[in-house]
This record gives structure tokens, sequence and C-alpha cells, in this order.
């Protein structure tokens, strides 16, 4: 397991841990196909606030590390909650492709990563999920954009993925749009249940089980 003892903070800090353990890893391995994609949804966010994109930048940044603090945390040292354990246990199974591998970890880390990254800003910046919906929508909406060129990078070509290749089916049956709309949802849900703790923990729990069924689903070995 890589490890970075330096304290780095704010998006550059994320990008520069992020490189740290792309360059342990090997190029094939299902962890670091998702952390180059994660890697350049970071860059993009980090340029993008530069940039005065989002109209509060503090927010902004807060929750773009917040949310990569979440992986960082399990790739550097774990432990391995629920929805990230399937990525971790098949990285390296030669039937799982990279897609699926990009796929799996996008699934775990907006399913369940995000909403627990909105209640942990919303605590650092003393406001309610609502106040951050902006924020959310804007990075979700570089997710999508994301999504879209991983698709085309990582799909094979058409002569390739046929109707009846079983690649073409697993894609169809998960959305990120669906998942960011359960994440906001579950954001919201754990803010209210912020009272009752041992309720909280408990919808976490659930959410964190739910999101790893899903992730195992994704990287369903295709190739022999």
């Amino acid at each position: 397991m890589v490890r970075l003892e330096q304290s780095v903070v704010g998006v550059g800090g994320v990008v520069v841990r992020m490189r740290a353990l792309g360059a342990g890893w090997p190029e094939r391995d299902g962890v670091a196909v998702f952390n180059r994609v994660y890697l350049a949804v970071t860059e993009e966010l980090g340029r993008r606030i530069d940039a005065g994109e989002f109209p509060d930048r503090r927010s902004a940044s807060t929750l773009d590390v917040r949310f990569a603090e979440r992986y960082l945390t399990v790739a550097e040292r774990g432990p391995v909650p629920a929805c990230w354990r399937p990525l971790f246990q098949f990285r390296r199974h030669p039937g799982v492709r990279p897609l699926q591998f990009a796929l799996a970890g996008i699934n775990a880390h907006v399913g369940h990563d995000l909403a627990l990254a909105v209640v942990d800003a919303c605590r650092e910046l003393g406001c309610a999920p609502e106040e951050l919906e902006d924020e959310f929508e804007r990075v979700g909406d570089v997710l999508v954009a994301l999504e879209e060129r991983i698709r085309e990078e990582l799909m094979p070509g058409p002569d390739l993925l046929q109707i009846a290749d079983p690649l073409t089916h697993l894609l169809a049956s998960w959305s990120l749009e669906r998942a960011r709309e359960a994440g906001w949802s579950a954001a919201r849900t754990l803010w209210a249940l912020r009272g009752l703790p041992e309720l909280a923990e408990e919808f976490a729990d659930r959410l964190d089980a739910v999101v790893g069924l899903a992730s195992r689903m994704l990287l369903t070995p295709l190739d022999r």
C-alpha cells in the first residue's frame, strides 16, 4: 500500500497524493485505472475553481477535498469499506475490463462517499446541505462529462463491442445520474439524522453495503 507521510491540504494536495499513489501501481491494476480517472476529475475541478467558475470558491474546494479524502484514506491506509471492497479484491483479475474498474470506482465514490463528504463539508463550513447544492451540481456536471470521456477512451471499438457483448448489457444497468441523485438524497438523510448518531451510523452502513453490491456486479468477469 502506498503511503504519503507528508501532510498536504487543498485541491493541489489531493492531486499530489493521487499522483503518488498512481506511481506505485501497475498500469493495468484496477485501482490504478480508477485513480487515473479520478486524478483527471480533480485536476479539472481545480482548474474550474481557480478560474472562478464556482461562485463560492471555499465551499467548492472544501467539498472537493472532503470528497477526495474519502477515497484517499481507503487507498493509502484503509480500512476498506464494503463499497470499495470489490474493486480492491478484483483489481488484478484478468477477466475484468478497464472500463469496469473505472465505473466500479465511480460507483463506490459517488454512491457512498459523496453523501458522507457533503456531511463532512457541511460540518466544516457550518451550513446545511441545501447551501452546498450548487457546488454539488457543478461537481456532478464535471463527473458526467468525464464519464462520457471515460466510456469513449476505455470502451472497446465498435468492431469488438457487439450487441451480444455482455459489457453492453452490464453498462446499461448503471447510471451516474441515478447514483448522483441517490447520493444527494443520502446526504440530506444523514444530515437530518445527525442528532441520532446510532440511526445515522446504521443508515450509512446500509448505504455502504448496497453500493458495494452494485460495484461487485459491475466487476463481473467478462473475459477469460
